[in-house]
């Protein structure tokens, strides 16, 4: 299909699930390529949208997650109707209050998943089937249609000015290859690999020449100083010292990365960078790394995955028994700097 006016995507707002976003997009950029796609979203995922080709244009989503404000949804979705811009919108939260500012717009087509009844809100629904889409990039991906072929990789651009870029910002060796950790996850303690785990890893990796830089926000600033003292120095501490956009940056121009399930190993995956992927509370069959270059670590106890944010049995065994030892036997041949 070719044509129309410029469309609406109402996106997530986790980081990993706005990547998975992305062959939606880029399927809708396909069937309609005069169509220009504007991303309503947070402030903070400017950065990771700005990587996407398919993005025209990014509207402020000013409504923090799981805020209400009837008032400013209404008032914000008469804003966007006052132009009479948008043909189409996908809402891809599936949260009644998430297709409010498309409603109040009187977008002609709103599509979504039927989520909390939203039978008003949105005048195109589909029912998901979750057997025969497992994976959330597939669910996005489907609300476009059907397609022939498999739903494509998600995939960020990176130039080398802009990784150049990165490191003088933040003082570091431009010539280097480093592997980087990614020690936070979002969701909570349950998918993350021990700090002392990463420290022991840190340390077999220097011992071999292999520079390690922690990556992280603000609030993994803690665990990347644990991990940097514990590692005795092997392992540089950048948590909360980067913006999302010099994160990007960093983890593109690495080696490998060694993460836990998180927005930030969705970064890689999305880069194509060699990237381990630890699970323990949560599940590859749902928001596995979409890259063929990673590989999943996972001790498939009997009690994961248990989708917790901390361990009901209190021992975190998924993690705590995935050992560094097993980590570096799965680190790909010719990747750190003893191979060379």
């Amino acid at each position: 299909m070719k044509g129309g006016g410029p469309i609406l995507i109402v996106a997530p707002s986790w980081i990993g699930d706005t990547i998975m976003m992305q062959p939606l997009l880029s399927r809708l950029r396909a069937q309609r390529p005069d169509s220009k796609i504007h991303v309503l979203a947070p402030a903070w995922c400017t950065p990771l949208l700005a990587r996407m080709p398919e993005v025209a244009a990014i509207i402020e989503n000013p409504f923090a997650h799981g805020e209400f404000n009837w008032e400013g949804r209404r008032a914000l979705g008469r804003r966007l109707a006052s132009t009479g811009f948008f043909s189409e919108a996908y809402v891809l939260p599936n949260s009644w209050k998430s297709a409010l500012v498309p409603f109040f717009a009187g977008i002609p087509l709103r599509i979504g998943y039927h989520g909390e009844a939203r039978y008003l809100l949105l005048n195109r629904r589909q029912r998901l089937d979750a057997a025969a889409l497992p994976r959330l990039v597939d669910r996005y991906a489907a609300l476009a249609g059907p397609a022939d072929g498999p739903t494509p990789q998600p995939h960020l651009s990176s130039t080398s000015e802009q990784q150049r870029d990165a490191r003088r910002a933040l003082g570091l060796d431009e010539t280097v290859a480093p592997v980087v950790f990614c020690p936070g996850a979002e969701y909570g303690p349950a998918k993350r690999w021990p700090a002392g785990h990463f420290a022991a890893l840190a340390g077999k990796l220097g011992a071999s020449g292999t520079p390690v830089w922690i990556v992280g926000g603000a609030k993994d600033r803690e665990t990347g100083d644990e991990i940097a003292a514990l590692s005795q120095g092997a392992a540089s501490n950048l948590c909360g010292r980067t913006d999302l956009e010099q994160a990007i940056d960093l983890i593109a121009g690495a080696r490998l990365v060694v993460s836990n399930d998180s927005g930030l190993m969705h970064v890689a995956a999305a880069l194509d960078r060699p990237l381990l992927a630890l699970y323990g509370s949560s599940s590859p069959d749902y928001t596995p790394p979409l890259s063929p270059r990673a590989k999943i670590l996972s001790l498939n106890l009997d009690c994961s995955p248990c989708f917790k944010r901390e361990c009901p049995l209190g021992h975190l065994h998924c993690l705590e028994e995935l050992t560094p030892a097993q980590v570096l036997k799965a680190v790909p041949e010719g990747i750190l700097a003893s191979d060379a």
